[in-house]
């Protein structure tokens, strides 16, 4: 298994043009150690595919938060050589059951081209969380192509450091028979690093794969 180079260039491209458009409306750029006093909040994170019959690849999703405002950029999501960038506005509430809920809209460019709204969404009652995001990628070169993505996650976290659950997912990045991939994940944090192992189609060996994640809050 192997990573393409291609891929992790243009990954680094998207989360380093994600941090310093942040920081631009901030007058002079603020040391990484300060995140926090400026009253942005970043996040990025990697998902390795490790396919059986098809060639590996890396998905990048950067995040940047600013109160209610949420910035996001990803690169290889909607599909393979291809990048989005995202705006949006977070909303949230609740006490014992909270809620969150972003809509967005975002502009695709690469081997495709579109536009994409959507949404991100999650609730959380104890150590039960439910997630979901989902979006219409109207492709503006072939109409047929045009497609709704989903990716949700049923997650129990009983301690602080673990969290595990049943996913689903939609996407036309991995090419399948299926229409949607299931699967179990697991995910441990230590700090502000979190790893994570996803088993799709467990049950299917002739659709089973696996990706691998690595993100980071700061």
């Amino acid at each position: 298994m192997s990573i393409r180079l291609p891929d992790v260039v243009a990954a680094t491209l998207l989360v380093s043009a994600l941090n310093c458009s942040a920081q631009e409306g901030l007058g002079e750029p603020l040391p990484r150690s300060d995140a926090k006093t400026s009253g942005w909040d970043y996040s990025a994170t990697g998902y390795y595919y490790a396919l059986s019959d098809q060639s590996d690849y890396l998905s990048v999703i950067a995040t940047a938060d600013r109160e209610s405002l949420h910035l996001e950029a990803r690169y290889n999501y909607e599909a393979l050589d291809t990048g989005s960038v995202f705006a949006g506005w977070n909303f949230s509430g609740g006490d014992a059951l909270t809620w969150e809920l972003t809509p967005i809209l975002g502009a695709v460019f690469g081997a495709t081209q579109g536009i994409a709204p959507g949404f991100e969404a999650s609730l959380a009652y104890g150590i039960v969380d439910f997630y979901i995001e989902a979006e219409y990628m109207h492709d503006f070169e072939v109409q047929e192509d045009s497609f709704t993505y989903a990716w949700s996650e049923l997650g129990f976290s009983p301690l602080k450091w673990l969290r595990f659950g049943i996913v689903g997912q939609r996407s036309r990045a991995y090419q399948s028979d299926r229409d949607v991939q299931r699967g179990g994940f697991a995910q441990i944090t230590y700090d502000k690093v979190t790893l994570g192992t996803y088993v799709f189609n467990p049950d299917d060996s002739a659709d089973r794969f696996v990706i691998f994640s690595f993100g980071a809050t700061f």
